[in-house]
């Protein structure tokens, strides 16, 4: 059961959100997913390489996604942050999440807070082997590049930026968080 604190904190939580600046900056709207996604990139750890700034991970270093419990297209998103560091304090959040009927397994809902708050990602594109993935908000606000392990080569992340790129997103505004791990 929710404690009324709870609900406050997840609410103010919304409204800094929505309150961010990058939505004012967004696209209009995500592009389509561009192929589809295997059931695999829904397990396992994948490391945050890059993302667009914002409210809900400001000052988030090491960010990692744990994906879960995979039954009949639905899963546990676990998404850890340090706070300031690497070797920061440690901010958890779960999410249950189901993927999106008709989309190839681009599209998945995730459910914050005990359903209080939901979000729909988009898995944009992939690399062929699945090392990393760019995936966003639909609503154009919010993209990021996660991968199956904490860095990737140079030419790799070049790449992956020259696809965001493509994809309509500025690969100047992406943050790159210190990550650790392995």
């Amino acid at each position: 059961m929710f404690t009324s604190a709870t609900l406050r904190r997840a609410l103010a939580c919304a409204a800094v959100f929505l309150a961010t600046p990058a939505v004012a900056l967004a696209l209009t709207r995500a592009p389509d997913p561009t192929r589809p996604v295997a059931i695999g990139v829904y397990s396992g750890r994948w490391y945050e390489i890059a993302r667009t700034p914002n409210a809900m991970q400001k000052d988030c270093q090491a960010p990692t996604s744990d994906f879960d419990g995979w039954a009949n297209g639905a899963f546990v998103l676990t998404e850890t942050c340090h706070r300031g560091a690497a070797s920061g304090p440690v901010k958890v959040v779960r999410a249950r999440a189901r993927i999106l009927p008709g989309g190839d397994n681009t599209r998945f809902r995730a459910s914050f807070f005990g359903g209080l708050v939901h979000q729909e990602y988009w898995v944009l594109d992939h690399a062929d082997d699945n090392d990393w993935l760019i995936m966003a908000t639909p609503g154009g606000n919010f993209v990021w590049v996660l991968a199956r392990r904490p860095a990737l080569p140079a030419s790799t992340l070049a790449a992956a930026e020259a696809r965001v790129a493509a994809l309509g997103y500025a690969p100047s505004r992406l943050v790159h968080p210190v990550q650790t791990g392995g």
